[in-house]
């Protein structure tokens, strides 16, 4: 186990270890006592908040019951005062779920090597656990119960999928692979004309929803790439199941493949803050890597008239943690012109709950694709 993070807690014959388990890299507790069905929710509320976690070894769906009552618990705490900004907002929103993670994340569970669960009651999670954390037949570990319900969850989701209405299909997405859940943004890229149906890079494809779009559009050879081992294999699966994995090419990469092609696409992250996990590398750009990546190689991997089409909303804007000023100026200073524009509202439920904290830059959001050239290029006669 020393090439693995280990937990250790007291027993009665002496201190117990075994492999910690955490996607959001969240480092074993230091202080962990063992818990069962006596334990009372306000106990264990109060030893999560003090950084002690717990290590269940009583009826699995006790457990379930008892993190539900810590989450009221942890509701129950009055809301600090929004900020005077839409900025100030969004930190003390990442602030709360941060602390709510870290409180709530205090609750552990046993696996075994086999992924099986040695509680009473408990479900079979062997299929959720291999899909994440590799094939069993591994030592034993601990895992936080709300990440393993994550893990469930994903596992269903992956499961049932995400219906995708221009498509006629459904996208099954992977455990930390961003899911297609807000559909404007494919809306986007299968109604903009195309400049070519030869070729096109995908940049970043994901679950391969907009490589999937562009193939049924008649896009005839598709080269899509993404440096997340897990979502080439997701965006593998979804692709061969749909019947576009002849026109479309995985490889393994950050951002640009060799070459140029006429349309080049990419949905990078749209927040540029700092990910406070690996798995939120999906919706956090920190510093616009990403976004800045794309821009500043577009110009050498277009071809002569070629398109890219970068899908972007103007959430940041509307946080103030970037300016459209900003952005037209980055467009430039990489040596490209805006060709045009297609615009899109977003219809998720939390643009219309005015309870959400954010929910201001929420309802002002936009959702574009822009068309970018070359300079160059588009000023040739």
């Amino acid at each position: 186990m020393t090439n693995f993070p280990t937990l250790t807690w007291p027993e009665a014959d002496g201190p117990q270890s075994a492999r910690w388990r955490s996607e959001a890299a969240v480092p074993p507790a230091k202080r962990v006592v063992i818990a069962d069905d006596r334990t009372t929710a306000d106990a264990a509320y109060r030893l999560a908040c003090e950084g002690t976690a717990l290590l269940w070894r009583g009826d699995f769906q006790n457990a379930r019951q008892l993190l539900q009552a810590m989450t009221r618990r942890l509701e129950r705490k009055p809301r600090k005062q929004v900020g005077e900004t839409p900025l100030d907002a969004f930190n003390l929103h990442r602030q709360a779920q941060s602390q709510r993670a870290r409180t709530l994340g205090m609750l552990l569970i046993p696996l075994e090597g086999d992924y099986t669960i040695p509680l009473r009651r408990a479900p079979n999670v062997q299929q959720a656990c291999e899909e994440v954390y590799g094939p069993a037949g591994q030592e034993p570990s601990v895992v936080s119960l709300r990440e393993l319900l994550g893990l469930i969850g994903a596992h269903e989701w992956r499961k049932k999928g995400v219906e995708i209405p221009v498509l006629q299909e459904r996208i099954h997405p992977y455990y930390g692979v961003f899911s297609p859940v807000r559909g404007e943004y494919v809306d986007l890229v299968a109604r903009t004309p195309l400049p070519s149906v030869e070729k096109a890079f995908d940049i970043g494809v994901g679950t391969g929803v907009l490589s999937a779009v562009l193939a049924k559009r008649g896009v005839k050879r598709i080269v899509a790439t993404d440096q997340d081992p897990r979502a080439l294999a997701c965006a593998k699966e979804n692709l061969t199941r749909l019947g576009y994995d002849s026109q479309v090419e995985l490889i393994a990469a950050d951002l640009f493949p060799e070459g140029r092609a006429p349309l080049v696409v990419c949905n990078p992250p749209w927040v540029p803050a700092r990910p406070a996990s690996p798995i939120e590398n999906a919706v956090y750009d920190y510093e616009s890597r990403m976004l800045l990546g794309f821009l500043n190689g577009l110009g050498a991997h277009l071809s002569p008239g070629g398109e890219g089409w970068l899908i972007l909303s103007d959430f940041a804007e509307h946080l103030g943690m970037r300016t459209r000023d900003w952005l037209l100026a980055a467009i430039d200073n990489a040596g490209l012109i805006v060709a045009g524009r297609e615009d899109i509202k977003p219809r998720h439920p939390k643009a219309a709950d005015a309870d959400d904290p954010l929910h201001a830059a929420r309802a002002a959001e936009v959702t574009s694709l822009w068309r970018l050239k070359a300079k160059r290029a588009a000023t040739k006669p």
